[in-house]
């Protein structure tokens, strides 16, 4: 018999087989479990604790499991999942947490069955491609152009709420919409609270052949300020920042239809890239250079006062001679505002932003702002660029009671915005509630009796896996599940009904097209695909070696840990007596008495 041969190191350790498909099924149905009651308008929150003391109350997928510190490998590849499904379509982050969980939870019976995991993603695969095709079967087209039609996407399951008096009022605030209790119609309530349609239509880029372009990043800026009710957070057509002119009693703090002039330089005189010494002789030497300083700023000053604007912003600095020249003219100015206004400011009123301003050309200044204005709101101030004519950039007021209040309901309205943004660039709809999962799994276990081989169960499976998301929206409001979801199998059972779902708010089982429920096919698309994409990498995986130390590159080694000599080894060192003449480090030592 051959000796057994060491092939790892002893300080490695690896897992393989099914040991290592079980480990991977269970911390990802743990990962979908934390976050389960946290889908629909009845979810739970979650409360987190940081390391620093400070608190996070909110039920965004994304937002939970960033905040998590979790030690499985599957474990962090689902919170990825998450991550990747928020960046790429802004939404459904918990969905696709839910849906992967459940499709790796049905394939652990195959697992158990000795099933290749090839031929269950190889199922799984077939699976999604059928199930987006049910989506385009199914989806509807809207006309972005038609306000009434926009105001439909806006009632998508996305916006998350909680308590009927406290949360429902997130939602109208974001959404616009006042619910009526005896018709259960949703009517818009106000042109200006529809924050996520106004704030995107108003970004929005047009890219010509019909194509539409939202950048939610940089162009539309969410300001949160404590205080008033939350219904008093409104869309601004222009820009607001926390500044105040430079000297608030020698300037204007407001002005009607401005001419704004944007910088990117200093307005003060420039001091030296390195240490700069001059030698001056005579005492009149001392004059000439100050007289020089001053006539530089004086220059600048004239040059940009020759295009006679109302505001002068600039991202660095401004001198007191400047703002002395400025305020001369009856000109306002702003200093040291960020890069990222800048640019929205210029989107805004038209204006280009300029470098050097010897450089100015009328073209550059910025007429298309109707009111500059500078507002005390509590105790700080804010400025105001607001009522222009095309603004391409814009900033959402929030207000609320406190600041993990306004905190939620920027993370609800950044999905918002996204879905507005998704259906923008693709005006697709499919009906929500949970109506999308059960149509696609109702027409998946149809198709499935259609399959030959032994693909047919892990694709019968990946069928009923769909049902998870309508189970969880039941389970959510409270309402009996088996029952409910008895009911929608039956009336999903012959693939019609595709309108069929779950009212999040109720747990009734009502048309989606009649409740004004929907999702968006972008948002829907993106979470089957990353689900089970995910699932199949995770279920491909049949060995796991930790330990591995990384390589360090030649001589780039550490320098070697200090030794400190302890007491006991400094009495029994040897002594060298005095009379012994020994060499170290190329040194003669000799004794004194030689």
């Amino acid at each position: 018999m051959h000796a057994p041969v060491l092939v790892l190191k002893d300080s490695l350790k690896r897992e393989s087989g099914s040991k290592v498909h079980h480990a991977n099924i269970q911390a990802s149905k743990a990962v979908a479990d934390i976050i389960r009651t946290t889908l629909g308008p009845r979810s739970m929150l979650k409360m987190l604790l940081d390391a620093a003391g400070g608190i996070v109350v909110t039920n965004d997928g994304n937002a939970i499991l960033r905040e998590l510190d979790v030690a499985h490998p599957a474990a962090k590849s689902m919170i990825e999942l998450s991550r990747t499904q928020d960046e790429e379509v802004g939404d459904g982050t918990t969905s696709v947490i839910v849906l992967a969980g459940e499709m790796l939870h049905v394939a652990e019976a195959f697992i158990d069955k000795n099933y290749h995991p090839t031929v269950i993603c190889r199922a799984y695969n077939k699976a999604l491609e059928d199930a987006v095709a049910v989506l385009d079967k199914i989806a509807m087209t809207v006309d972005v152009k038609d306000r009434l039609d926009r105001v439909l996407f806006v009632m998508c399951n996305n916006v998350r709420t909680c308590e009927e008096l406290y949360w429902n009022k997130i939602y109208q605030s974001i959404r616009g919409f006042d619910r009526c209790e005896h018709n259960h119609q949703y009517t818009l309530s106000s042109p200006s609270g529809d924050l996520a349609i106004d704030a995107t239509t108003t970004a929005g880029v047009e890219l010509g052949q019909g194509l539409r372009e939202v950048d939610i990043k940089k162009y539309i800026k969410v300001e949160k300020i404590p205080g008033g009710q939350l219904e008093d957070s409104k869309v601004l057509r222009g820009v607001m920042f926390n500044k105040d002119v430079v000297a608030p009693g020698k300037m204007r703090r407001k002005i009607i239809n401005p001419r704004i002039m944007l910088l990117d330089c200093p307005l003060e005189y420039k001091k030296g890239e390195n240490q700069t010494n001059a030698e001056l002789l005579r005492e009149e030497d001392w004059s000439v250079l100050l007289k020089m300083e001053e006539e530089y700023i004086e220059n600048l000053c004239m040059q940009i006062l020759k295009f006679k604007p109302d505001l002068v912003i600039t991202e660095k600095g401004l001198s007191d001679l400047a703002c002395h020249y400025f305020s001369k003219a009856g000109v306002s100015a702003i200093r040291r505002l960020r890069k990222t206004d800048n640019n929205r400011i210029a989107k805004a009123c038209g204006a280009v932003i300029v470098n050097r301003p010897d450089e100015l050309q009328e073209s550059d200044i910025g007429t298309g702002a109707g009111l500059f204005e500078v507002r005390k709101i509590g105790d700080e101030f804010f400025a105001f660029i607001v009522d222009c004519k095309d603004p391409k950039a814009c900033t959402v007021l929030l207000r609320g009671a406190s600041k993990d209040l306004l905190n939620e309901v920027e993370r609800n309205l950044q999905d918002a915005m996204s879905v507005a943004r998704n259906i923008v660039k693709n005006p697709k709809l499919v009906p929500g509630g949970g109506a999308t999962e059960l149509t696609v799994s109702a027409m998946l276990k149809q198709k499935s009796s259609s399959i030959e081989g032994i693909e047919k169960w892990p694709y019968e499976a990946a069928a009923i896996a769909f049902e998870a998301i309508p189970r969880t929206l039941a389970q959510n409001c409270g309402v009996n599940v088996i029952r409910t979801m008895t009911a929608l199998q039956g009336k999903h059972a012959n693939g019609e009904n595709a309108w069929i779902g779950i009212d999040g708010n109720t747990g009734e089982i009502t048309d989606m097209k009649e409740r004004k429920i929907w999702d968006s096919y972008t948002v829907k698309a993106q979470a089957f695909k990353t689900a089970i994409e995910a699932a199949c990498m995770l279920l491909r995986i049949d060995d796991i070696v930790s330990g591995i130390k990384k390589k360090q590159a030649p001589g780039a080694g550490g320098p070697s840990k200090p030794q400190i000599d302890q007491e006991g080894d400094a009495d029994n060192e040897n002594m060298i007596p005095e009379d012994v003449a020994c060499l170290e480090d190329g040194y003669s030592l000799i004794s004194a008495d030689s």
